[in-house]
């Protein structure tokens, strides 16, 4: 999956970056986007290898809580993505005229500065506030990962002012960003289903059906995940550890697979570069 998840991300941006026809909102966010999982991934992969391969279960508490932190910003950064990418899209079929004036190269990088400055912040007093606990239980923790409330539930202190801000801040910005996503797809499918035939529809929707799966991809495991952990009390901790792994973990692989598969421009510009290699290869 690290491998898939490798390849598939680096080589969207290797093709958005040699494409001039790529240059664009949507392909831009599409590459904040793998660059966002690209981070995410290597925050978890490497060190849950280590567990695996290398029965390495120790780590540093400072590493600990800069990987909570990595974790818990690029997630919050990825959902803004998704939302700025809906925008992207609502303005593009809703207001086609207005697209290029709106969504403009300065527009796109406020856009994607304003989704890392909101990451880091607001994230930030995670890892200061599970510094200033003191902790004298067990210092193992049931994940392959520093998870937020897996390490602070370790403190013998009382945690609720970490555990307010997290499920604040998990809500605010789940909910925040389902909410504008929901609004921009309504007004999305009212335009579609208003085109006057049946070609012009399909086309339009294709074009969104790649982003439509990628907020699946993202929200689904996360939902799934948060009830298991709030309501599955009598669920095995097997089940819980391999729930918290792929969530996290399966969405970075799969959304490079889905816009390699589902994106025609990608998709062209790709084989064309593996033919035009094959072609070099042959005639020497």
């Amino acid at each position: 999956m690290y491998a898939i998840a490798i390849l598939g991300n680096f080589t969207i941006l290797f093709i958005v970056k040699m494409e001039p026809n790529l240059h664009g909102p949507m392909y831009y966010f599409l590459c904040m986007l793998a660059i966002s999982d690209l981070v995410l991934f290597t925050s978890i992969l490497p060190k849950m290898l280590a567990i695996f391969w290398f029965n390495s279960k120790e780590i540093n508490f400072s590493a600990c809580l800069t990987q909570m932190y990595f974790i818990r910003c690029f997630l919050v950064m990825e959902s803004g993505i998704l939302v700025a990418m809906a925008f992207d899209r609502y303005v593009a079929i809703c207001y086609p005229l207005r697209h290029s004036t709106t969504m403009t190269n300065p527009m796109v990088a406020k856009i994607g500065l304003a989704m890392v400055l909101r990451g880091g912040t607001l994230i930030l007093p995670h890892p200061f506030l599970a510094r200033h606990w003191p902790y004298c239980r067990t210092n193992i923790i049931p994940r392959s990962y520093c998870e937020h409330m897996a390490v602070v539930k370790l403190a013998c202190a009382d945690i609720r002012v970490s555990s307010y801000y997290s499920l604040s801040v998990a809500f605010l910005v789940t909910g925040l960003d389902l909410f504008f996503i929901t609004v921009s797809y309504t007004q999305i499918l009212r335009a579609i289903f208003s085109l006057p035939t049946k070609d012009a529809r399909v086309k339009t929707y294709v074009t969104c059906g790649s982003h439509i799966f990628v907020i699946l991809d993202s929200y689904i495991p996360a939902f799934f995940s948060f009830l298991t952990q709030r309501f599955g009390h009598n669920l095995a901790m097997h089940f819980h550890i391999l729930i918290a792994n792929l969530y996290l973990v399966v969405p970075p692989m799969v959304h490079s697979i889905i816009y390699g598969v589902r994106t025609k421009e990608i998709q062209d510009r790709l084989l064309q570069l593996l033919t035009h290699k094959g072609t070099k290869t042959i005639q020497k």
